[in-house]
């Protein structure tokens, strides 16, 4: 099976290193010309990355990003074979996700949304959570990338409604963080002895996975990148616009968005979610 690739950023590269070393041939596009690589094969032109491949993996940022990629001026999907099928790593909106499935399906070609959580770590560990818009039944020629890339494989039966889920993924990373966040300023407020308490609090009801794995970095200031904190931001209004599509208000969420552009508007977009600690300073009276 020929794959092409498009969009290695923190969270794609890794996932196309995971499949070239369970034997994929993956043609990758990157914006510029990489010479000193013989793993990988690179394409300047993401047309030439997708002739003749069976599969297009996409891994990118938003709405537009996608939307640039299968249809703007250099767009591919004129490019794509009829019968290969396209895999949507990207975290977009559901309703984008329904409209390119339209697009893509007049050509026959299938397009999955498959956004995915477990950030940098289950990206380069093959340890991903996937949340597919389709029945294993349709992937079943293909299902083969989804267990080199996940160790936890959800089918979601309906385009679009994998986008769905990894919204509701994102409002409790919303709150997770934002508890761990508050709970670790209080606690050096508080001259406590914090890494005993983090040892004591994950044993108890209070564990999480940004206690487990993003509370010390909280406690040192240091951030080694997870997830980007704008992109995390960017996820937050898919999943309020989402509520409001249907005239419900998300206050936690909407709450935490807002102290996240603060963050961002300071410059903080690019560090991991868990950078979320220092809001508490900054309001601090």
């Amino acid at each position: 099976m020929k794959l092409a690739f498009i969009g290695l950023g923190s969270i794609g590269r890794p996932m196309s290193q995971l499949l070239i070393n369970n034997g994929y041939d993956l043609n990758l596009y990157q914006r510029k010309k990489i010479n000193n690589d013989d793993e990988r094969k690179y394409f300047i032109d993401p047309i030439e990355a997708v002739i003749d491949c069976d599969g297009l993996l996409i891994c990118v940022t938003d709405d537009d990003a996608v939307e640039s990629v299968l249809f703007g001026s250099n767009g591919i999907s004129g490019s794509l074979k009829p019968n290969s099928f396209v895999i949507d790593f990207s975290t977009i909106s559901p309703n984008k996700s329904i409209s390119i499935h339209k697009r893509l399906a007049h050509q026959n070609i299938f397009y999955v949304d498959c956004p995915v959580s477990g950030g940098t770590e289950g990206a380069s560990e093959g340890s991903l959570s996937l949340f597919i818009g389709a029945s294993k039944e349709e992937c079943l020629s293909f299902e083969h990338i989804f267990q080199v890339l996940g160790k936890s494989i959800n089918y979601f039966n309906g385009v679009g409604k994998g986008q769905q889920v990894k919204a509701l993924n994102q409002i409790l990373v919303a709150g997770t963080y934002a508890a761990v966040a508050e709970a670790m300023e209080l606690g050096k407020l508080l001259d406590l002895p914090m890494d005993d308490v983090i040892d004591a609090l994950k044993v108890g009801a209070a564990n999480s996975w940004p206690l487990e794995n993003r509370s010390k970095a909280m406690l040192i200031d240091k951030h080694p990148l997870g997830f980007k904190l704008e992109l995390h931001n960017k996820d937050l209004s898919i999943a309020i616009d989402l509520a409001k599509s249907i005239n419900i208000d998300l206050p936690i969420a909407s709450r935490v968005k807002e102290m996240e552009q603060m963050l961002i508007q300071i410059g903080l977009g690019e560090l991991d979610v868990a950078v979320l600690h220092r809001y508490i300073s900054l309001i601090k009276k």
